[in-house]
């Protein structure tokens, strides 16, 4: 049955302030000690993505810059599959139409970054977009911060190419999250859950919608699915 497990950070297994629920965690640990690969995935830098996982007690891989970079296992190359000379382009007109226009522009952990750049919510997205039109990035919105990213990267992208490094199939994994850049990881997942706080775009392209928000939804869909594990 289901082998592994691919969850967001932020607002799926966390409640609305970013704090992480402590039933997830447990419930985590519990599926790592009985054999089940756990893979976090977020738009968080590749340090705290290493710190997290050492923290909760997962295997060690991680996804992130929204696919950007990923890391198979605690002893595995940092893979960086994005391209921060075409972000930092478009980073330039962002920042420009920022000074002009008199407003701050507060970078997230921009050295620690090595595919993606993210700031906070001070411009609305949809100005953003139009900014870097012209530029080869996508610009995606979690909710929590903006980031910018080379086109065709994602979480989804960076998990095929995690999973073949593991050896398993993506088909054996639940995948479970929160916002529109998880749609990629849940299609290619073999089961995809959105937490009741996703927007619609995410939960019609989800296997199945948890009652409950954030971290508490989380652990309802581990509840639900924990058959699947316990009878592979």
């Amino acid at each position: 049955m289901l082998k592994g497990l691919v969850t967001d950070i932020d607002g799926t297994i966390t409640d609305r302030h970013r704090r992480i629920h402590t039933g997830a965690i447990s419930a985590l640990r519990e599926l790592c000690d009985c054999g089940v690969e756990v893979v976090l995935a977020s738009g968080n830098t590749s340090c705290f993505m290493d710190a997290v996982s050492r923290m909760i007690g997962t295997q060690g891989s991680f996804i992130a810059e929204n696919g950007g970079v990923y890391r198979a296992g605690y002893t595995g190359d940092l893979r960086i599959l994005g391209d921060q000379s075409v972000v930092r382009e478009a980073l330039g007109a962002i920042t420009m139409f920022c000074q002009k226009e008199g407003i701050a522009l507060d970078l997230y952990s921009p050295t620690y970054r090595f595919a993606d750049q993210a700031f906070a919510r001070t411009v609305h997205p949809g100005r953003i977009r139009e900014i870097v039109q012209d530029f080869p990035v996508e610009i995606i919105d979690t909710g929590f911060a903006i980031h910018i990213q080379a086109r065709g990267i994602s979480k989804g992208h960076a998990f095929l190419s995690l999973t073949r490094d593991l050896g398993l199939n993506p088909a054996d994994f639940l995948a479970v999250g929160d916002a529109e850049n998880d749609i990629d990881l849940i299609k290619n997942a073999g089961i995809g859950v959105a937490v009741r706080n996703a927007p619609e775009v995410l939960a019609a392209a989800a296997t199945w919608v948890s009652q409950k928000n954030y971290g508490e939804g989380f652990i309802e869909a581990l509840t639900r699915y924990r058959p699947y594990f316990l009878d592979r």
